[in-house]
């Protein structure tokens, strides 16, 4: 990899990658170990760079990510799995999901019935980072650019995204990887369907008393949101609470001891006493869903939360962006050789790679959200109904994880 670069300049290459988060940064690797020359577009950074520590010496990071196996075997295909941190990696072993009211429905998910060693892996964003931060020293032709990009001019032949202080980079491909809020997907004039849940999730770390047995257990309350503890190294967890807007503006205000004391009363005693890690940090996020017409437009391709905004109930949205990850370099590898990466015909193939995967989870999600976000005590009924029913019928449940692994 290349020092970073200043804005300033004009470079060339196969594939311009904007973004700055993990996603943009397993793109970037993915087209760089496909051998492709990468320029990699980060906006300028307003402050120095902290200190590098090592992961065991940092607090655990409450932003974590439920990856999947799509996510798992991307990752070690890229080298990036065996990178990690391990110390600071759980794997979930099952996953309790509990309804609500006087006779609650549970449902359970184990990897022993889905045949495999674990449902998925609790990891934390730093810990992730770094270990992509690490192999980019590495990658072969990943130039590292600091800038404002201002527009962006697609013709037959490529894309040049132009920049403040009038730089810019040519490439074959655009990829934009730069979250829900994407600017590249702005420029390209896809339309989208905007709609708030009305909810943040709101994320910290506690100890427990009780070890978990590498569960991760999640109750859907109804009025108070959906809630959902994810096993961390150790006895401590991460909790992620999808809170309606005025219980999560009550949740931020109090401290994370009486965050714990909510939690206790929830799990009952299964976690025993929790305590909040030091430094106590709580943080939230607003929850919407985005949809856009299209995830590809002329020369761009888009990924992760660019491309697609789900619900958290799932644990899900990160996996998507792996999988865009995948199923694009699988596009790009397999187009024939008179194409360019950036070809119409293997955009389009990477759009009907994906649409049926982003369908149905945002319409698993989407309604899931809905139909545990009412406290009619009819439908509160008919759901802890089906989640008990759906606790009996193992095939139909094995057919659910195994969607939800990716496999």
């Amino acid at each position: 990899m290349t020092n970073p670069t200043s804005s300033t300049g004009r470079s060339q290459g196969d594939v311009c990658i904007v973004g700055n988060g993990a996603i943009a940064k397993t793109a970037a690797l993915g087209f760089s170990q496909a051998g492709f020359k990468v320029t990699m577009l980060s906006p300028p950074s307003g402050a120095p760079a902290a200190a590098a520590q090592t992961a065991g010496e940092q607090p655990y990071d409450v932003r974590v990510y439920a990856l999947n196996h799509t996510a798992h075997s991307l990752l070690s295909s890229l080298k990036v799995w065996g990178a990690l941190d391990q110390a600071r990696v759980a794997p979930v072993d099952s996953m309790v999901v509990n309804g609500d009211g006087d006779n609650p429905g549970d449902v359970e998910f184990d990897a022993f019935g889905a045949h495999v060693g674990a449902l998925a892996w609790i990891v934390e964003d730093r810990n992730l980072c770094q270990a992509l931060d690490a192999a980019l020293k590495f990658a072969p032709n990943v130039n590292m650019v600091n800038g404002r990009a201002v527009r962006i001019e697609a013709d037959d032949d490529g894309a040049t995204v132009h920049l403040e202080g009038g730089g810019a980079i040519r490439s074959s491909l655009v990829v934009g990887a730069d979250g829900g809020h994407s600017w590249v997907r702005g420029q390209c004039d896809i339309d989208l369907d905007y709609r708030s849940y009305h909810q943040r999730a709101v994320v910290a770390n506690f100890s427990c008393e009780k070890p978990h047995h590498g569960v991760a257990y999640q109750w859907f309350t109804g009025a108070e949101g959906i809630v959902a503890l994810l096993p961390l190294p150790g006895n401590h967890v991460s909790l992620v609470w999808s809170a309606p807007d005025a219980l999560a503006d009550t949740l931020t205000r109090e401290s994370a001891g009486e965050l714990a004391i909510r939690l206790m009363a929830l799990a009952e005693d299964k976690l025993g006493v929790m305590r909040p890690l030091q430094p106590e940090t709580i943080r939230d996020f607003p929850l919407a869903l985005i949809r856009p017409h299209a995830i590809t437009a002329p020369r761009v391709a888009l990924v992760g939360d660019a491309a697609h905004v789900v619900h958290p109930l799932a644990g899900h949205g990160m996996n998507l962006g792996f999988a865009d990850i995948a199923d694009l370099l699988t596009a790009v590898s397999e187009r024939e050789d008179h194409r360019t990466i950036g070809d119409e015909r293997v955009l389009a193939r990477y759009a009907r790679a994906r649409k049926e995967d982003v369908f149905l989870m945002q319409f698993a999600t989407d309604g899931l959200a809905r139909l545990f976000g009412t406290d009619l005590e009819p439908v509160r009924v008919v759901r802890n109904l089906g989640l008990n029913l759906l606790d009996k019928l193992p095939m139909l449940k094995r057919r659910l994880i195994s969607h939800a692994m990716g496999k």
